[in-house]
């Protein structure tokens, strides 16, 4: 009988190759020694875990890596390569290159530096580096310190990311400037660095442009606002295509657009002001650029009447396929059934609207009938539009779509989100809904009664806005037909006491949630979320300001609920947006620890491996910190292997978690703007770091 050992080495190279998960690597690397040879041989990126006091005990076995991450090794955000006063940086690092020959890809936490310059050292070649910092930057360094010796030593420099490392932007461009030839080879550069206060001014992206000439990804963090020196206008855009004509990906967001706080939904859309940039500035932007794949422009300021421009980026870019705008309006104006602005578009693949004060459900049903391809929607901020437009959108594009967002619209709450989406239910992949409960009396009578928002009473959604049947041609009229008349091929087999149908998602397996503090997550399976057999990741972020607030009425927020879906594994718990008083409370309110117990409390039913959890914060004091109910309550989730705080904690707390059997991985990750600089007496220093890992290692694991 044939054996894996039969397969010539050759194919098994490639099946080996081929395989990503981690896990599922090491698990074959214990086969056999001929299967651990092969497995080494063709492990090519490599995340670094563990104390970076233990390097001198690097194994040597990986030498076929070329993508190294240095990022993530503990104590989090201390210095690499002097953790430990007895080590001597220069024979570490020297460790590092020993057992790593081959890498071309490297990933750090740079708190200085220095730790930079000793690094590229051992790697002259690099070709791609991703700098991580959320420290401040010390002002006695010199300007350009963090970047001089990168661009000195890494003479084949290609891709350089600064998204989540923390500098000035006047460090840059005189770097830049210094070193052409590496400049000039710069293919990827990431800006968009989301702790700047202010971004790039116009002159130094001009600069910066001008360095870079053969730059295909551009990614830029900076300012429209006329009020202040240096803004975005007409003629840093048209610099950036002129310098840089080669672009196939492009995102300028304004600094405020950067932040993940969802606006207020009562907002028309509008600014009060207008941004500077013309609309034939625009159009002359869009032509001068004709390689772009991806474009993301958020200027936070109002543009308008952008239909015109927006035709010409589609007659101009015939391979964009993702498109993300921010307070563009008038981008569709869905006059009769003449498709226009954005919905000629017909290439695009991805599509997020944010903040456009006029969209309307018209132009939502224009973008689905001229944007046939998509296959990710995202939706932001929009007053005007509703699910019934939505919903005849999604019904447009059943064949494609497949990843939803729709967030601060004020007509779209959890029911009708919901609603919107019933088309592509049994198709649907990746959700995002904004948990606001309005409406979910309504939604029960149409689920007791087996309908969707009316789709099975109507069989041609032209009909729910008024079209004539010579407004729509024939071909969409049979596709929105098809698609209505699938609804009756939903899995609605099962109904609960209530009698009221439950409707399967079969396919939806990451769901994203909004949800304003104090409000209670219960509600979830009554709006439509009942049944969802393959969800395996959920992410909720909690946001608001619990000062002020009373008691809630409920003593849990309502984990517990989610016990409903089987193979959940993976949930991100992010509070970090939750305000509240890190110390004594005034009388009568409750300080973050107790609102930490009410929003954790029912986490130990559920069966979660991975667990991302960002503790409340209280910005007066710069503290996100564990409390101790918080750490009681995660030591009841028995079945976690990863765990990560994205903040501080008491070293007796995280004792607690020992109590998990098969906990495997636990950090701290201060990775939020400012981070702290020096640990108070009583939080997590690096001693208690090392001293929590070691009694972690030290305990048997099953598997």
């Amino acid at each position: 009988m044939a054996t894996i050992n039969d397969i010539p080495d050759v194919i098994l190279l490639n099946i080996f190759a081929s395989i990503s998960d981690t896990r599922t690597r090491n698990s074959l690397s214990l086969v056999s020694r001929k299967c651990m040879l092969l497995e080494r041989a063709t492990r090519v990126s490599l995340t670094l875990r563990g104390n970076a006091n233990d390097l001198f005990m690097i194994p040597t076995c990986f030498r076929s890596v070329t993508d190294l991450d240095l990022s993530l090794l503990s104590p989090w955000g201390h210095s690499l390569l002097s953790s430990s006063p007895l080590s001597d940086p220069q024979l570490l690092a020297h460790r590092l290159r020993v057992a790593f020959p081959s890498v071309t890809s490297l990933t750090v936490y740079a708190r200085s530096p220095s730790t930079i310059k000793i690094l590229v050292h051992q790697w002259p070649g690099l070709k791609r580096v991703k700098l991580v910092r959320w420290h401040q930057r010390l002002a006695e360094w010199p300007i350009g310190a963090d970047f001089d010796c990168l661009l000195e030593q890494c003479e084949n420099l290609s891709w350089l990311d600064l998204s989540s490392f923390y500098y000035w932007t006047e460090d840059l461009p005189p770097v830049l400037q210094a070193f052409p030839n590496v400049s000039a080879s710069l293919v990827h550069l990431n800006l968009l660095t989301t702790s700047f206060a202010e971004g790039f001014k116009s002159q130094e992206i001009k600069e910066i442009t001008t360095a870079c000439p053969n730059l295909k990804s551009f990614l830029v963090a900076c300012n429209f606002d006329p009020r202040y020196m240096g803004f975005v206008g007409d003629d840093t855009l048209l610099a950036v295509a002129n310098n840089c004509p080669k672009l196939s990906l492009l995102r300028m967001a304004d600094t405020s657009s950067l932040s993940d706080v969802r606006g207020d939904p009562d907002n028309e859309g509008f600014t009060s002001e207008d941004t500077m940039i013309t609309r034939g500035a625009l159009m002359e932007f869009f032509a001068a650029l004709p390689s772009l794949q991806e474009l993301v422009l958020d200027f936070c300021r109002n543009m308008r009447d952008t239909a015109l421009a927006l035709e010409m980026l589609n007659s101009k870019c015939k391979d964009l396929r993702v498109l993300k705008l921010g307070q563009f309006h008038g981008i569709c104006l869905a006059i009769q059934s003449q498709l226009d602005g954005i919905a000629l578009c017909s290439g695009l693949q991805e599509l997020s609207i944010k903040n456009s004060g006029d969209l309307t459900d018209m132009g939502l049903i224009a973008i689905g009938r001229g944007c046939c391809k998509l296959s990710r929607f995202e939706v932001q901020g929009c007053k005007r539009i509703t699910d019934r437009g939505l919903g005849t959108m999604a019904c447009l594009l059943r064949n494609t779509l497949v990843k939803v967002k729709i967030s601060c619209c004020k007509n779209l709450g959890a029911a009708a989100s919901l609603r919107a989406v019933e088309p592509i239910r049994d198709r649907i992949q990746w959700l995002h809904i904004d948990c606001v409960w309005d409406g979910l009396e309504e939604t029960g009578n149409s689920e007791q009664t087996g309908h969707s928002f009316g789709h099975n009473e109507v069989e041609d959604p032209s009909d729910l806005f008024g079209f004539s049947g010579s407004e729509y041609d024939e071909n969409i009229r049979k596709k929105c037909k098809y698609s209505f008349d699938l609804t009756h091929s939903f899995d609605m087999e099962s109904n609960d006491s209530n009698g009221f149908w439950r409707k399967k998602w079969d396919k939806l397996q990451y769901l994203s949630l909004w949800i304003g503090v104090g409000e209670l997550l219960t509600p979830l399976p009554t709006a439509g979320l009942e049944d969802c057999p393959n969800l395996q990741e959920i992410r909720i972020r909690v946001e608001g300001d619990c000062r002020g607030r009373h008691k809630p009425s409920e003593r849990a927020f309502g984990l517990s609920c989610l016990v409903r879906y089987p193979q959940l594994s993976k949930m991100q718990l992010d509070c970090g947006e939750t305000l509240g008083f890190a110390l004594t409370a005034p009388s009568g309110q409750m300080d973050l620890s107790l609102w930490e117990r009410f929003y954790l409390n029912g986490i130990g039913g559920l069966r979660l491996s991975e667990l991302d959890y960002w503790p409340p914060q209280d910005r007066d004091v710069n503290q996100r910190s564990l409390s101790l109910p918080a750490a009681g309550l995660l030591a009841e989730c028995l079945e976690l292997r990863k765990l990560f705080i994205h903040g501080t904690a008491h070293e007796h707390f995280m004792m607690f978690l020992l109590r998990i059997p098969n906990l495997r991985d636990v950090q701290l990750r201060e990775d939020y703007y400012p981070a702290p600089e020096n640990d108070m007496s009583t939080e997590m220093r690096a001693g208690s770091c090392s001293r929590f890992e070691a009694a972690l290692n030290r305990r048997p694991i099953l598997d």
